[in-house]
This record gives C-alpha cells, structure tokens and sequence, in this order.
C-alpha cells in the first residue's frame, strides 16, 4: 500500500482517538490502535514506531496539516490525549489546494462517461459533489481525455460493471467479428479492460467452461440478467495481462524475449512511453535497440507494424516473419 495510504489510516486512527471523551489515550495506547489498523489494512509487519507516532501527530497539529486543536493532560507521572473540543474532526475540515486539485482531476476522468447511457448519474453527481466540496468548476475546458462515448457498444458497460460487483450472471447474444450469425452463451462477468479506445469482457463462458472467455463490447448484441449462481473468479487479471500487449492471450503462447530497433527519428517515444513495464534498450550504431519479454500475439503485430519501416523486429526468427508476411500481404 502506498505510504500516503498507511499516513492516512494512521490520522485517521489518531483522529478517531484524540475526540474520544470516554477513554484516556496515552502514547502506547495511541500506538497500540494505529498499529492495530495497519495490520488489519496491510497484514502482518506494517507497524509503526514511537517515533512515527510522535512525528504524525506534530503534522497533524501543525499548520501543513489538520491545525488540531490538541492537549495533553496530566494523569499522575503520565500525559494522555485529547482534543480540547470534542467535536472537532479532521473529517470536518476543509479541504486543503492539494486534495480539491486531486479530486477535480479525479471528477474531469469521471466526466469522460457522462454522455453514456447508464451513466447519466455521473453528470448528476459531479456538480453536486463541486458543491458540496467548495470545488470550483472551470469555466472553459483544461484537460482532454481521450474516450468515445459515441463507441458502439458502449451502453453495454455500465450493465456488465454493475454484473461484476453484484455478482450476476448473464446471458449475451454475441455476433463474432468472422461470423455473420450471433450465438448465446451464459457469461459470468469478471473483468472489463479497455485497450486501443475499445472495451472487452472477460469472464466465464459456462458452455464451454472457458475461464478467460473475451467478449468485444462493440459485438455485444443484447444481454440480459438471468437467474444461476455466480462462479467467482480464480485468475488475477493483472498478471494475466502483465505478460501481453492488448487483451489476446494465446492459449499455448509462452513468454519470449522480443527485440526490436528502432530508427533515431522513433526512439524518443519509445524511451518515453515503453511498449511493455519489460522494456530494456540500449543504443547500437545509431539504432535504439529495445527487448521486452511478452507472449507474441496479434496485438503486438500491429503495434509493430504501426511503426512502418521505423521499427523492425530482430528476433524471434518467428515473428520477423510474421511481421514480413503481413506487410506483403498488405501491399498485394
């Protein structure tokens, strides 16, 4: 978990203690239900030391921080601690540039939706969580992410979210991007991933009994709730994707050690934005010469290939040829 996390469980905590007029709370106390959290949040081994402790709670008081409005009072030889207004809490407080700028950015990513269908709430939310967070709403347009809300298929999205966090299965009448006739299949939806400005289903197709079944929104014809018991997932989709380019995973593809080089005029967006979280380079007579360790499949063709003659691959022998043969097709 990041350390801004664990800053934030731990004032939190504090917080919590600090407005308690019905026990006294001495450091170890202090310490002893911070670290409670911790290990509740991040397992075993995440304490804090006296000193931390110290350290978090003059932040807390000080003008970077909360302002909280703290004492220590006597209890024989020892102090315990205890705000001197019992209903203040750093949960109240106005919130400071930095966090109304995280949460304006965090909106304007939201924003992104709110033209889809069954996303109308978005549009509805946003200006009443401005208000309510004294945020103040730009008067012209700063930032642009890239999205379509006009993609086909899109309206199938908030459906197929609200199916995975409530667990629901689903029959989906789907027309595949070969085939000029759809099917049906009963889909368990597990996990939604956008890649390209397209967006993908993964789940279990039941008929089958494929655990990484791969629905393209944009081929979606209908889906419709139906009643069954939800088979959970047991795949971690991240290291499932970790080890490819795009949302294609061969069934028997094993990962290789691909290199590529690329001209002069190429390299600097490759160094800047990496193809793969792999990527190695070094440059080699005036080429950038790149090696990522992936399992070879469609979408790391045609991202190659989108290069044109500013980037060819070195090896494996398998997919230089790949890679050349779909170029002369290309031009026949």
């Amino acid at each position: 978990m990041p350390k801004t996390k664990n800053a934030q469980i731990r004032y939190q905590v504090l917080d919590r203690c600090f407005r308690n007029p019905g026990r006294k709370f001495f450091w170890e106390d202090l310490l002893k239900e911070v670290n409670k959290a911790l290990e509740e949040f991040n397992g075993p081994g995440s304490k804090i030391k006296r000193r931390q402790l110290y350290d978090d709670i003059r932040f807390m008081e000080s003008e970077e921080g909360f302002r909280i409005p703290l004492n220590k009072y006597r209890d024989g030889k020892r102090k315990y601690y205890r705000y001197t207004d019992t209903d203040f809490s750093i949960s109240n407080q106005p919130l400071n540039e930095d966090e109304k700028s995280q949460i304006q950015l965090a909106i304007s990513v939201l924003s992104r939706f709110s033209g889809a269908p069954q996303f109308e709430w978005v549009q509805e939310m946003i200006p009443v969580i401005q208000d309510r967070l004294g945020l103040k709403e730009s008067s012209r347009e700063v930032i642009s992410i890239e999205s379509n809300i006009d993609l086909k298929g899109i309206e199938h999205l908030g459906t197929l979210y609200d199916a995975i966090v409530n667990e629901l299965v689903l029959k989906v009448e789907y027309q595949g991007f070969k085939s000029d006739e759809s099917f049906e299949l009963t889909f368990h939806p597990h996990f939604l991933k956008q890649y390209n400005n397209r967006w993908f289903a993964f789940g279990l197709n039941e008929e089958f009994e494929i655990p990484t079944w791969n629905l393209a929104l944009d081929r979606i014809q209908k889906i419709d709730q139906i009643q069954g018991d939800y088979i959970h997932p047991e795949i971690d989709w991240n290291e499932y994707f970790f080890d490819i380019i795009g949302v294609t995973r061969p069934d028997e593809g094993k990962v290789e050690k691909v290199v590529l080089e690329f001209t002069n005029e190429q390299a600097p967006y490759i160094i800047t934005k990496p193809l793969h979280p792999t990527q190695k380079h070094e440059w080699k007579d005036e080429k950038l010469i790149v090696a990522i360790k992936v399992i070879p499949n469609y979408e790391l063709e045609s991202l190659i290939l989108s290069f044109g003659e500013k980037g060819k691959v070195l090896e494996p022998k398998s997919l230089r040829d790949k890679i050349q043969n779909r170029r002369e097709a290309s031009i026949r």
